[in-house]
C-alpha cells in the first residue's frame, strides 16, 4: 500500500473474524517517509515571438512567406499562386511608370443624400473607410503610361465600403472616361466591387447608365477599353461597366458575376456547376477573353494595347 495514501489521522478499518467480532483501530505507519511533489520553479524563459510585420501565412498552402518576398512578387503566393486583395495604389504602382501617374478628382467625397442612419451612419462610415484606406472614396483615377502607351486608367478598391459603387465612383469614372475621349487615349479600368453602395440608393443605380453612356461614346471614336476583373467583382459593377470592355481580362480564381452562388442557387433551387462563377469557369463558356497572373499584367496589358492601338490606326486610315 503506498505511503501517500495515509493522512495524519487514524482511519478505522472495520473488518469482521469468522466469529463475527469487529477488529481494533488500524494506524497508519507514521515512520514511512511522505513523498511530496517537486516544486516548480521559473526560470524566466518566455517563448520567442515572431515579430509582426516580417511572415504571411498564405490562406489557401499555409506556407509562411517573407513580406518583402510577397511585396516583390506583387502578393502572389510564390508556392501556390494564390492572388492576395491588393490596394489600389499598389495597382497603380504595379502597372504605370514611376512619376507618370496624375490623379483627377482626388478630392471628390461621397454626401449622405439620404441621411442614412442604422447601427452606424452613413457619414460615420465614410470617415472611418477614408481614415483606414487614406483614400476620400472606392476607386482611383488618372492619367499615366504603361510601357510606351499613355492611357486612362481607373482602379477600385475592395477595401473601402466593399468597392461598393456610389455617386463618386460613377462621376469619377465617367469624367474618366469622358478625357480619355477627348485627348484619344485608350481606357483601362480594374475593377473589384460588391455592387452598388446601398447607403445611396437609386443614385448609386444611376451610376450604371452614367458609365456605360461615356463607355458608348468612347467607342464610337473607335478608342479601346480595356476591363480587368479582379477578385471579387459582383452585382451592378459587373452589370455595367465592368462587362463593357472590348477585351475583358481577368486574375485567377475571381469571383465574378451578377448575384452571388448563394443567392442563385436558394432561387433556382438547382445544383450549380463546379467552379461555377470563378475566372476559369467564365473563360470556358466564353464570358472573358483571357486569364492573365498579376505579375504578368502589365507585360500582357501592353501586348493588348499595341494590338488594340494598331487596329485603331488602320481603322483611322481605312475611315
Amino acid at each position: 500500500m503506498s505511503t501517500t495514501s495515509f493522512n495524519k489521522k487514524s482511519i478505522l478499518v472495520q473488518k469482521e473474524n469468522n466469529n463475527g467480532e469487529e477488529n481494533t483501530t488500524v494506524k497508519p505507519n507514521t515512520d514511512a517517509p511522505v513523498i511530496r511533489k517537486p516544486k516548480i520553479v521559473s526560470t524566466g524563459a518566455r517563448k520567442k515571438e515572431i515579430p509582426e510585420g516580417l511572415w504571411t501565412k498564405c490562406p489557401r498552402c499555409s506556407s509562411m512567406i517573407y513580406d518583402s518576398d510577397l511585396d516583390e512578387n506583387l502578393k502572389v503566393c510564390p508556392k501556390c499562386d494564390y492572388h492576395f486583395p491588393i490596394g489600389a495604389r499598389e495597382r497603380i504602382h504595379s502597372l504605370v511608370e514611376t512619376c507618370t501617374f496624375e490623379e483627377i478628382d482626388a478630392d471628390m467625397t461621397s454626401v449622405d443624400i439620404l441621411g442614412f442612419t442604422g447601427v452606424a451612419t452613413y457619414k460615420s462610415k465614410l470617415e472611418s473607410n477614408q481614415k483606414k484606406t487614406g483614400l476620400k472614396d472606392a476607386v482611383v483615377c488618372g492619367i499615366g503610361n504603361i510601357g510606351n502607351f499613355k492611357v486612362a486608367l481607373g482602379v477600385m478598391d475592395f477595401s473601402f465600403l466593399g468597392g461598393s459603387m456610389g455617386s463618386v465612383v460613377g462621376e469619377k469614372l465617367t469624367r474618366l472616361v469622358e478625357i480619355a475621349t477627348d485627348r484619344g487615349l485608350p481606357v483601362i479600368i480594374i475593377s473589384t466591387s460588391g455592387g452598388a453602395r446601398m447607403y445611396e440608393g437609386m443614385f448609386s443605380l444611376m451610376q450604371m447608365v452614367k458609365t456605360s453612356g461615356a463607355l458608348a461614346y468612347h467607342a464610337k471614336q473607335r478608342l479601346p477599353y480595356i476591363s480587368v476583373l479582379t477578385n471579387p467583382t459582383y452585382a451592378g459593377v459587373m452589370a455595367s461597366y465592368a462587362s463593357l470592355g472590348d477585351l475583358i481580362i481577368a486574375e485567377p480564381e475571381a469571383m465574378i458575376g451578377f448575384a452571388g452562388p448563394r443567392v442563385i442557387k436558394d432561387t433556382t433551387q438547382a445544383e450549380l456547376p463546379p467552379g461555377f462563377q470563378t475566372a476559369e469557369f467564365l473563360v470556358e463558356h466564353g464570358l472573358i477573353d483571357a486569364i492573365v497572373r498579376r505579375p504578368d499584367m502589365k507585360e500582357q496589358v501592353m501586348l493588348y494595347l499595341d494590338f488594340l492601338t494598331n487596329g485603331q490606326k488602320q481603322l483611322a486610315s481605312i475611315g
